[in-house]
């Protein structure tokens, strides 16, 4: 996961010589700041005097001075100042704090934590990404549990017709709703491929009209997922998983705005789907500690809020008021760290077992012969991906149909890429 860039921060949440900002990231506790010059920095917490944390030092002037001696280090980890010292002009030309590669790109901040810091990959074309900022809609989610398992809620859609849909009646529904296709079939059939980028799913229901209903989403290295819940033709998303450390991670979902402008279909009877369906999230506010960012109000401490009233009488399948939230809680439920051996896997987790496959092999792949991982090299590949869904004729197979689609979709992002 060290060979790619990893995004770890809003560029909205560091100012010019503003506070320093706690980042806990692949298991490691950093600091985030931004220099006099606009620059960003990430290192380690700790000063490589003392080990005194730099969490409280002063960032001014062009870099970040330790409060107990008074070491000062730039954006890039040197050390540029070192008053306590008779002979520090010279002394500190050989101190250098643990810091790590940052971009900056579109509103978002990333790092690169692998061991090679002056060869490090180029970003990953994920299109969402190279929009302009004031295009995207951007959240950060802070949650308690494993990345991996977290992740997996977004690559198994199965789930859809009872975690967020559990109380829609098809005939409720006209046709053209967009759940009608998930609540006349829970069960889904599924097709399964490992792909350039990671692994992709094709989740079909034949519709009354004749037509192939897809769904499909994908897995991208190393940790994110495109799912299948907008129109093929412009959605234009991407979701990371960023692990924390094993048992935290942080969930950011990246949205082209244009994307989520679809206009709403009422029931039947004129009425729209209501409770359980609202998109915002009820964040506390942040606070400065380590794992101090981006959490919500529902957790497990409080039971994630549950309404069982709303859940008994079927106002509310799961008696949560939000569909992320929903997803947040289910995985949160599962523990730190998921004990896979109690599981029972069945044909509808196809995706997820592909997938577990395909990291593992990727890993050892990188760790046994030194093959560079999936997209790496090659970041053009993640512009094939694309999650969303479409209708294809009933003859018509799965990849014929994606990659028909992928011939007439929206890309926002061309003018950037031919830059």
């Amino acid at each position: 996961m060290r060979q790619y860039w990893i995004p770890c921060a809003m560029s909205s949440e560091l100012e010019v010589d503003g506070d320093p900002m706690r980042l806990p990231l692949m298991g490691e506790k950093l600091l985030a700041f931004r220099d006099s010059n606009g620059k960003v920095g990430i290192m380690d917490h700790r000063c490589p005097h003392r080990c005194a944390s730099l969490f409280l030092g002063r960032n001014e002037e062009g870099g970040l001075r330790c409060v107990y001696h008074g070491w000062k280090f730039d954006a890039e980890g040197k050390c540029i100042d070192m008053p306590s010292v008779p002979d520090g002009e010279n002394v500190r030309q050989k101190i250098h704090s643990k810091a790590y590669k940052v971009h900056e790109r579109n509103g978002l901040i990333w790092v690169y934590m692998g061991k090679d810091q002056d060869n490090p990959p180029p970003l990953p074309d994920i299109e969402v990404t190279l929009l302009p900022e004031e295009e995207l809609s951007i959240h950060f989610v802070y949650r308690d549990c494993n990345w991996l398992q977290a992740l997996e809620g977004d690559i198994d859609t199965a789930h859809f017709g009872f975690l967020h849909a559990g109380t829609v009646n098809a005939e409720d529904l006209p046709e053209d709703h967009i759940y009608y296709p998930t609540v006349i079939d829970r069960a889904p059939k599924y097709e399964v491929n490992d792909t350039p980028w990671g692994t992709s799913y094709g989740a079909y229901r034949k519709l009354p009209n004749g037509e192939m209903y897809w769904r499909t989403a994908n897995f991208m290295f190393p940790f994110w997922t495109q799912n299948p819940a907008g129109i093929f033709e412009k959605a234009v998303h991407a979701r990371a998983w960023v692990p924390i450390d094993d048992e935290r991670m942080m969930f950011i979902n990246v949205y082209w705005k244009e994307a989520l402008k679809r206009e709403a279909r009422p029931k039947k009877n004129g009425e729209f789907l209501d409770e359980g369906y609202r998109l915002t999230n009820n964040y506390v506010p942040n606070t400065t500690d380590w794992y101090g960012r981006w959490r919500l109000r529902e957790v497990e401490s409080n039971d994630w809020m549950i309404d069982r009233d709303a859940q008994r009488s079927g106002v509310n399948y799961t008696g949560m008021e939000n569909i992320h939230l929903q997803d947040h809680a289910i995985t949160e439920s599962m523990g730190a760290i998921t004990d896979h051996a109690f599981e029972h896997l069945t044909q509808a987790d196809l995706m997820i077992a592909r997938t577990r496959r395909r990291i593992l092999r990727a890993a050892l792949a990188y760790r046994d012969n030194g093959t560079p991982p999936p997209g790496t090299e090659n970041p053009e590949v993640f512009l094939q991906s694309r999650g969303g869904f479409f209708t294809a004729d009933v003859e018509k197979s799965w990849q014929d149909a994606y990659e028909e689609n992928m011939k007439t979709v929206l890309r926002p992002a061309a003018k950037a890429l031919a830059d």
